[in-house]
């Protein structure tokens, strides 16, 4: 008998995470950021996570300047900060030492009202898909991350 992907993964140690399919055709994801909960849009075309100015307090961030320039989502060269060694859990996967890149997440969470979606704290992005080796299933709206 075939196995179903969530076994297959499960059984080789993956944990299963839901996702929610906005109106505005993103998946977002509830993860927490040292011990704090928010809502993040998961973008495999991002190759840092972000998490918004606001979210410096909330999130207990250490805010470093960056020389990076963020550029995305019909914006570019957006001034942006870094912080290290931070601990992102997402369901029973975490990883404690993730750079986050802060920014400007006005204009994403304004497109995002305007479709009649909730406002995020933030994008996980690709780094964090790699290091917890990441498999989206769109179908079932499930994003499996190997403990």
């Amino acid at each position: 008998m075939d196995k179903t992907l969530q076994e297959f993964l499960l059984e080789r140690g993956y944990t299963k995470v839901k996702l929610h399919l906005t109106k505005t055709n993103h998946f977002e994801v509830k993860a927490s950021i040292n011990g704090q909960k928010g809502l993040f849009i998961l973008d495999t075309g991002a190759s840092s996570s972000c998490v918004g100015f606001e979210g410096v307090e909330t999130f207990k961030l250490k805010a470093e300047d960056s020389e990076i320039k963020a550029a995305g989502a019909g914006a570019i060269d957006m001034e942006t900060k870094m912080s290290k060694k931070n601990k992102v859990k997402i369901g029973k996967w975490s990883h404690n030492k993730v750079v986050l890149v802060l920014f400007n997440l006005t204009h994403v969470n304004t497109a995002l009202i305007n479709h009649n979606s909730e406002p995020v704290d933030g994008i996980i992005g690709a780094d964090i898909l790699k290091k917890g080796k990441g498999i989206i299933d769109y179908q079932k709206k499930y994003l499996y991350l190997k403990l």
